[in-house]
């Protein structure tokens, strides 16, 4: 579900006018089933949307949500003291099929050298990733917590509601469920009205500003730091933008439904610390990995508390991608982390110095992240860490690496995302993220430049492939 896509909002809209046909002699004449006639619509939506992914997607999600209701249903008739014994089963259970498909080629080629033919070019079904860890948390908070298991329908509307289904954000069963087990089509001015405002805000992420940055491809000088930080910050713009672009827009959807999603980002380029950036980025995931992963180990209280986080960020490494680079990517922030918490009461850093110092160790990380060619990539570390790799005469040959039309494409959007994260620190020191980028004359711009700069091919999501 691609919502840079025209097909998208194509099908959702004739989905949406049968449902509102439909919808009419229900309520005249079977009026006590409206609410039920509503909840066999959404998912009916979702499983639609599923389907035009791709017939794998949707018959490993329904396999995957078939499987984990009837498993925990199994279990919650079980007696109290036998529940947690098959909770210790199903949740690494439902982990399999995320196991298989994003990691088997990986463990059993690259790490075991295995050969197994089965597991390579393995395609990973759309948003595996994200609907395995929330069925994972619903699993775990409804035996721990002892809630009552909901109906089958609320169940597969909390599990594949499709706004969030596909990328995120990781619903909770407390925030999603309740607002499926009582879900209307009613449509509310206000709600429609704040919902177009984020849909606006997300495309506009996406489809200017992360779309394209995409196609900007600085010069590949692996010895030059000023084009691997170049690339680092060209990189790391594009993959917020791409990301926060989706979550808005989901949030933007659901709220026009009349649901409330969490917001997956919150401004995270204008952290002052890499503690803030974490809990700024990926907001859903930071949380789920907190709570299910960091805290059952003993959190920040334990004595091993810098094995737990380099523990947390080497698992939500592995969560982005099967592969080294993003065991790097992981051991790196959990450096970073380790060194805040240990300096962060010694060493007070004013607000300009922190951001730099943040942004700093987010883009050195973020080259591990893409650049998926070791020896290149250890070139490219190489030269950030050697003083002569800064000369004048780098940064002369980067320039005359560029045409003029490149640099001035360059120029203007990291111009334009410059006035953007303004804009969103701005709306920080009201306490509203993405305040100042909401209001009506910043969206008719924001429309202008679309239908301006949008390019003709529609990149699909980055977070697609996690």
């Amino acid at each position: 579900m691609n919502f840079g896509e025209v097909r998208f909002w194509v099908i959702l809209g004739v989905s949406l006018l049968a449902v509102g046909i439909l919808r009419l002699p229900v309520k005249c004449w079977w009026s006590a089933r409206t609410d039920t006639f509503d909840r066999v619509a959404l998912i009916s939506i979702g499983l639609l949307l599923l389907l035009a992914v791709s017939w794998q997607t949707f018959m490993i999600y329904a396999a995957s949500a078939l499987a984990t209701f009837c498993s925990l249903k199994w279990i919650m008739q079980r007696p109290e003291e036998r529940r947690l014994l098959g909770l210790a089963v199903l949740a690494p259970a439902l982990l399999l099929p995320l196991f298989w498909y994003k990691y088997a080629n990986f463990l059993l080629n690259d790490v075991a050298g295995l050969g197994v033919v089965s597991a390579a070019g393995l395609i990973i079904p759309a948003g595996i990733s994200f609907y395995s860890f929330q069925k994972v948390a619903f699993v775990v908070d409804t035996i721990r917590q002892r809630q009552p298991l909901p109906s089958f329908l609320n169940f597969l509307n909390f599990a594949g509601f499709f706004p969030q289904v596909v990328a995120g954000p990781i619903e909770r069963r407390e925030d999603l469920l309740p607002q499926m087990e009582r879900f209307r089509f009613r449509w509310n001015v206000t709600d429609i009205n704040e919902g177009c405002r984020r849909i606006t805000l997300g495309l506009f992420y996406k489809c200017v500003l992360a779309d394209n940055l995409a196609t900007l491809n600085p010069p590949e000088l692996p010895g030059n730091a000023y084009a691997v930080w170049l690339a680092n910050l060209l990189f790391g713009l594009r993959i917020y933008f791409d990301f926060a672009g989706y979550s808005l827009t989901a949030l933007g959807i659901a709220r026009c439904l009349g649901v409330t999603l969490t917001l997956n980002f919150a401004s995270p380029y204008c952290s002052t610390s890499i503690g803030e950036f974490w809990r700024r980025w990926h907001i859903s995931l930071s949380q789920w990995f907190r709570d299910y992963v960091y805290l059952p180990l003993g959190g920040g209280r334990s004595r091993w508390w810098w094995a737990v986080l380099v523990v947390v960020f080497l698992v939500s490494g592995i969560w982005h991608g099967a592969g080294w680079s993003f065991v790097l990517w992981g051991a790196m922030h959990a450096a970073f982390m380790i060194c805040h918490r240990l300096s962060s009461k010694r060493i007070q850093l004013s607000a300009l110095a922190g951001w730099l110092l943040t942004q700093a160790s987010v883009l050195l990380a973020w080259l591990p992240f893409y650049e998926v060619r070791p020896t290149v990539m250890l070139t490219k570390l190489q030269s950030l860490c050697l003083p002569a790799s800064y000369v004048p005469e780098r940064l002369r040959a980067l320039l005359a690496a560029m045409d003029t039309r490149q640099q001035l494409s360059i120029a203007l959007f990291l111009g334009l995302t410059a006035v953007v994260v303004f804009a969103e620190w701005r709306s920080l020191r009201t306490e509203q993220p993405y305040r100042h980028l909401m209001h009506s004359w910043v969206l008719i711009v924001m429309v202008l430049l679309m239908a301006w700069f949008t390019p003709t091919t529609s990149n699909s999501f980055i977070y697609f492939a996690f």
